[in-house]
């Protein structure tokens, strides 16, 4: 699927091992957005092709109710006023703070229709990964590579090894795409997946929804990969269909007849491969500070002593870090607060299982729970479904569209020393608030851990929610 795709963008080839891409569409957010188009102003250069250039407030911004765009990241309130401003000189469609289609930039690109299978996407952002999940080869650059993508439509890139990803069996009912993503990073390891592009397929990706498949692609980065990649099909096409940005009519006929070629020839070359069975998958919760410092949440937490040399150090401080000692299990472990959000986790689905779990109950006592949408549209439909009132019912705030705390900004952020599960991708020291535990999992996990007041194994919900 790279090589076609790879191959139907290909502007030049140098001979050095670099080619020149073609990228079909740029999205652009707040921190850093506004930089790099007042980069291009100040050396007179223009935006090649603005109609396919779209920016939006998602990362340094406020998500409590009646927002107005102040935040506590350091000049914040600049970088919003430079990005208004670079998409006014430069006619480039903004979806700021008051516009119905504002969102984390990685959930709204599929959601308009913006990231469509086949297609190139440049983001200033490692997890643009995550439009894989609908067949987009997106790629996550610096300043300097974007400045060049909006100046010329075009990227120099070496064509990455590719890495096939099958998955086998059957997920089991309380396992999601995020347990199943979080279990690969600790069997092939924050490197396993290197500088390559990873095809993620077999009959478990087959079965998941495409909101699953843009959860498992948003970590493909989390695996050291360039990004991920899902195959369209019948599911892909239907999510897409009559998305604003998505072709229409004829067009869209069109579309799908080429998009329905893009599936891997039979025999295709792969640089590396593996195939994992996921059939007795259990919920996994990070013990650590990176992703590959993960477990089944009643296993014990490793002996540093038992891993790698390498892993050796980085485990021993991310234990003094987070408080754990080497032999004890997660499951029970008190909490202070809980956090359901972010790009890999705030779409419709990922609020209605937490929904599900949190309907008639309340979170524990002196535990502090947050509900952050994904972009305003998911925000208005769970407000549609009443899911709005469940999770203000059940205790945890209900805000406003935003990356939030997925990496402490916009006035949101957890003190020192306490322990936080969440649905984010990175679980780094301070990655929300200084000197803040936390511990990734699925919204299922979060949700019952908050009601718990520690943390909890789903699988007690095997017998029904």
């Amino acid at each position: 699927m790279t090589q076609k795709i790879w191959d139907d963008h290909l502007v030049a080839e140098f001979g050095d091992g670099l080619d020149l891409v073609r990228m079909d569409r740029v999205v652009l957010h707040d921190r850093g957005g506004g930089t790099a188009l007042h980069s291009l102003s100040r050396r007179n250069r223009r935006v090649r092709s603005p109609t396919r250039v779209f920016a939006t407030a998602d990362h340094i911004v406020d998500t409590i109710a009646g927002r107005t765009g102040s935040t506590m990241v350091p000049a914040g309130p600049e970088f919003l006023a430079a990005l208004r401003a670079g998409c006014r000189e430069h006619d480039i469609t903004l979806w700021d703070l008051d516009d119905e289609r504002q969102g984390i930039v990685h959930v709204i690109s599929p959601e308009l229709g913006i990231a469509l299978p086949g297609c190139t996407l440049a983001c200033h952002d490692s997890h643009t990964c995550t439009v894989g999940g609908v067949g987009a080869l997106g790629f996550g650059m610096g300043a300097s590579e974007i400045e060049h993508v909006l100046c010329t439509d075009t990227l120099v890139l070496a064509r990455p090894p590719v890495m096939r990803v099958e998955l086998t069996g059957s997920l089991p009912r309380v396992s999601t795409a995020k347990d199943l993503v979080l279990w690969l990073i600790g069997v092939l390891g924050a490197e396993g997946g290197l500088e390559h592009i990873i095809e993620f397929s077999g009959p478990t990706v087959q079965r998941m929804g495409v909101e699953q498949r843009l959860t498992l692609c948003n970590m493909a980065v989390e695996l050291g990969a360039r990004t991920g990649l899902v195959a369209p099909d019948d599911a892909t096409f239907e999510y897409l269909h009559g998305k604003p940005w998505a072709p229409h009519d004829k067009m869209w006929d069109a579309a799908v007849s080429y998009w329905q070629d893009l599936v891997p020839d039979d025999g295709a070359f792969y640089d590396r491969s593996c195939s994992l069975d996921c059939g007795a998958l259990a919920p996994q919760v990070t013990w650590g500070t990176n992703p590959e410092q993960v477990t089944t949440v009643d296993e014990p937490i490793p002996d540093p002593l038992s891993l790698s040399p390498e892993r050796r150090a980085a485990a021993d401080r991310a234990l003094r870090y987070m408080g754990l000692v080497p032999g004890a299990t997660l499951r029970g472990t008190p909490l202070d607060g809980a956090f359901l959000g972010s790009c890999t986790n705030g779409r419709l689905s990922d609020l209605r299982a937490a929904a599900r779990i949190l309907r008639g109950r309340r979170v524990a006592r002196g535990l502090r729970a947050l509900c952050v949408p994904g972009s305003t549209h998911v925000r208005r439909q769970a407000e549609r479904e009443g899911l709005d009132r469940i999770f203000y019912e059940a205790g945890f705030e209900w805000r406003e569209a935003g990356c939030s705390l997925c990496f402490n900004a916009g006035n949101d952020g957890f003190g020192p020393g306490q322990r936080v599960v969440t649905s984010t991708n990175r679980n780094f020291e301070n990655r929300q608030g200084t000197g803040t535990r936390s511990h990734l999992a699925s919204p299922v996990t979060v949700a019952l851990s908050a009601i718990a007041g520690q943390i909890t194994d789903a699988r007690q919900l095997a017998g029904g929610a």
